[in-house]
């Protein structure tokens, strides 16, 4: 069926890559399209060596693209993320980092008309529901992947993707804070329990007897710590209205300690059983929102911004994220700036 390959735009967006298909270019019916999208990405195997995948979390994602159901977005983006050495495929979180490249992709095969030389994209997120808006560069009515923009992790400079999100409270979990405390105490660790866009579980890193400057291959290495934050992992998952996490991809658990190159807080992420090279852009929003909590392990190690940007600082460097604080200091929205790159446009083979 399959013999010519399939439609496939391999692009990088923010710290990721992914593969970017038309959903009419894959099966409708929801397990011989994950069926695919393994094969695709060389899963399950840690290297992925028959795929396209690159034997890691953040380049063995999909995004899927199709024209907008709702009047109020121009596109539909469904992310799925492929395990590597699990047959498993996830659309229980989004992506906001192959977000970053749903706008450029829209435009690429159609689905969004250029306008000048800046386009909106409007993008209704399909795994959350929620909208986002994206500006690309688009002089001359073609997409412009140059500029002067630069992302931690990321070498070299690019065109800049702002990204604005609007009521991604709650977002899989049904509200900011599932449980209505801003501290749970699980298996004797004070954990913050918060969906701002990603359902998070924030700890200290001293409560684990980390600094929290560990490099990814540092704590990659510690089994037993793993362990640990595996157990209060599924423990969280039911308080957090997502049930049995088992086998899920959320809730990601980040461990936070006071910022020492210049930032708002630091981080150190797991997503959930590989250590982020980075942080995730809806990760980086919840960490921030949960640092205007008070009493919250993140509010006591954070240096809060006067200009409501918050500096998340990471294992290769820090995203900025800007959170819209409302007078009576409720968070109306959140945003960033990230940058995406066509890598390459063909048929992939399965």
């Amino acid at each position: 069926m399959y013999e010519d390959g399939i439609p496939c735009l391999w692009m990088r967006g923010g710290t990721s890559k992914g593969a970017y298909f038309l959903a009419s270019d894959l099966p409708s019916e929801p397990e011989a399209r994950n069926a695919l999208l393994l094969r695709i990405m060389g899963s399950p195997d840690p290297r992925q060596i028959d795929g396209i995948g690159g034997g890691d979390p953040l380049t063995s994602k999909v995004a899927i693209l199709s024209p907008s159901t709702r009047d109020d977005a121009d596109v539909d983006y469904l992310f799925l993320q492929v395990f590597v050495d699990q047959e498993l495929v996830s659309d229980a979180q989004g992506c906001g980092n192959i977000l970053a490249g749903v706008g450029p992709a829209a435009i690429e095969r159609g689905l969004v008309a250029a306008t000048g030389n800046q386009t909106q994209v409007r993008i209704h997120m399909v795994n959350s529901g929620e909208i986002a808006l994206a500006r690309i560069q688009t002089p001359g009515g073609r997409v412009s992947y140059a500029g002067a923009t630069g992302i931690a992790g990321v070498p070299g400079v690019h065109a800049a993707v702002p990204l604005l999100f609007l009521n991604i409270a709650g977002s899989m979990c049904g509200s900011l804070l599932p449980t209505g405390n801003a501290v749970d105490v699980i298996d004797g660790i004070d954990c913050t329990l918060i969906d701002n866009g990603m359902p998070c579980v924030i700890m200290r890193a001293a409560d684990f007897g980390l600094s929290g400057k560990e490099d990814r291959e540092e704590i990659e290495a510690m089994n037993e710590l793993k362990a640990r934050i595996e157990a209060i992992r599924l423990k969280a998952g039911p308080m957090m209205n997502l049930g049995d996490v088992e086998k899920a991809s959320v809730p990601k658990m980040t461990l936070v300690s006071a910022p020492d190159q210049g930032g708002a807080i630091a981080t150190r992420s797991l997503i959930p059983h590989r250590v982020h090279a980075s942080v995730g852009v809806f990760a980086a929003i919840t960490v921030a929102t949960a640092t205007r909590l008070a009493g919250s392990p993140a509010a006591a190690l954070c240096k809060p911004p006067a200009d409501g940007r918050y500096r998340i600082e990471h294992p290769t460097g820090d995203m900025e994220v800007f959170l819209d604080i409302a007078e009576d200091g409720s968070i109306r929205g959140a945003g960033n700036v990230r940058t995406a790159r066509k890598l390459f446009d063909g048929r992939v083979f399965v």
